[in-house]
């Protein structure tokens, strides 16, 4: 009993574990699409300015 015990409490720490780094890797994500829709759209902003100019 004690050794089934102590094999579901390691699969709930690896299971713990797993879920930290998914996270951890879904923040670095969305940061990372956040900030490359800031580049595009400064990007855009830039572009619209010099085509205007050129007119």
């Amino acid at each position: 009993m004690m050794r089934r015990a102590q094999g579901a409490l390691e699969y709930l720490f690896m299971l713990a574990a797993v879920l930290v780094l998914v996270a951890i890797a879904i923040k670095v994500a969305a940061d990372s699409t956040n900030e490359l829709n800031k580049s595009v759209t400064e990007y855009t902003k830039e572009i619209r300015k010099k085509i205007l100019e050129d007119l």
